[in-house]
């Protein structure tokens, strides 16, 4: 993926976003168990960072794919993952189908004030009963009329205390689980709705809350797409959330490894610094070389798909790849900071609590590597 000078001015736009209105804040919305995501957004929006890959007709910049993927890496700047996280599920996961299969008025109805910063949006896919089994969701929107009536629960729904509207995937009809399944907006003022927070080991910043469906009506025109094509559709949303968390990765790790050599640097023990043992700064190459690794592998996955290739493997092996490295680096940047790696208000102890959910959210560890075996024709029974 080859930078432009455009890349790199909306690169310098979000680091000094991160800088100003962001990392300042950071240790009280971490305290706090939530961050003004309407505040952020609207300044967000007011930059025009909220709509990059969208139509300019619904107030995006019409740009491609690879804009939202730098914005991604340059997020890593902000002290925390829970706010990039919440960004990222406005921007590249909540938004991907609304935008590409979304009427015209629904597009104008929620996609543009979602651009604008003017209201929050969040995904409904994971349930109490699993999240990476997307065919199994039991939620339901049974027809009435002009209208769907929801009922179920999701779990684990990032932004979802302060959300305005949910891209919901709930079942339609009673047929097959791969295509009997919808996505829907639903307006989360709707009567019926109820959302109980959830706490977390991390990503203590970002919002997550459990979304209870209680008799929900929501009228038929809020239906994105087709009617039973919601599992496919989200399939796709998949793709870009899980390059938008590789991406998002990759800035963030530089920084603990930086960080990291600068404090065992100074840090002395038996008369020289923990740096000047080899056992350390050869560890902490071999750390910086997977980060570059997995950058060159984001970055090709990124062009292809912007090239309308199939990143389903690329995209999987990014994000299974992001999940382990980013666990590694923290743990072992961790180690080398001794006691007050172990402290909880240091940036080390704050990515090892973070980056834990990467191996979970957006689809396990396991399942990526049961997309890539399929696509090997490597599964038990298959030969090709």
């Amino acid at each position: 993926m080859k930078l432009t000078p455009e890349h790199r001015a909306l690169e310098d736009t979000v680091v000094k976003f991160c800088d100003k209105e962001l990392n300042p804040h950071i240790p009280q919305w971490e305290a706090q168990g939530q961050f003004p995501a309407h505040e952020v957004f609207k300044k967000l929006g007011n930059l025009g960072l909220l709509g990059l890959k969208y139509p300019e007709e619904f107030g995006g910049a019409g740009l491609d794919f690879s804009y939202s993927m730098v914005m991604a890496e340059a997020l890593g700047q902000c002290n925390c993952g829970g706010v990039p996280m919440a960004i990222g599920v406005h921007t590249d996961m909540a938004t991907p189908a609304l935008a590409r299969f979304g009427s015209d008025e629904l597009r104008r109805e929620f996609l543009t004030p979602t651009i604008a910063g003017d209201v929050v949006a969040c995904l409904g896919v994971s349930e109490p009963g699993g999240g990476s089994d997307v065919a199994a969701v039991k939620t339901s929107a049974r027809s009435d009329g002009g209208d769907y009536i929801v009922n179920g629960t999701k779990m684990w729904i990032t932004n979802g205390m302060q959300a305005d509207w949910c891209c919901l995937l709930a079942n339609t009809s009673d047929g097959p689980p791969h295509k009997n399944k919808s996505l829907i907006v639903v307006p989360m003022n709707s009567p019926g709705i109820t959302r109980q927070k959830i706490h977390k080991i991390g990503m203590h910043s970002s919002d997550t809350a459990q979304l209870f469906f209680d008799n929900v009506r929501v009228p038929k025109r809020y239906l994105i797409g087709q009617e039973g094509l919601g599992f496919t559709f989200q399939m796709l949303q998949f793709q870009e959330e899980r390059l938008w968390g590789a991406a998002g990765s990759l800035r963030s790790l530089d920084r603990l490894i930086d960080q990291t050599i600068a404090y065992t640097r100074q840090r002395k023990a038996f008369g020289k610094s923990i740096l000047d043992n080899q056992v350390v700064h050869f560890r902490l190459a071999e750390l910086r070389t997977e980060v570059e690794a997995l950058r060159a592998l984001t970055y090709r996955a990124v062009e292809m798909y912007v090239g309308g290739k199939d990143v389903t493997k690329l995209a999987s092996m990014a994000k299974l790849k992001c999940g382990r490295l980013s666990r590694e680096v923290a743990d072992a940047c961790l180690q080398y900071w001794g006691g007050m790696g172990y402290t909880a208000d240091n940036p080390i102890s704050q990515a090892y609590r973070d980056s834990r959910l990467i191996s979970i959210g957006g689809g396990a560890d396991e399942i990526m590597l049961g997309i890539i075996c399929k696509l090997e024709g490597t599964l038990p029974g298959r030969t090709s």
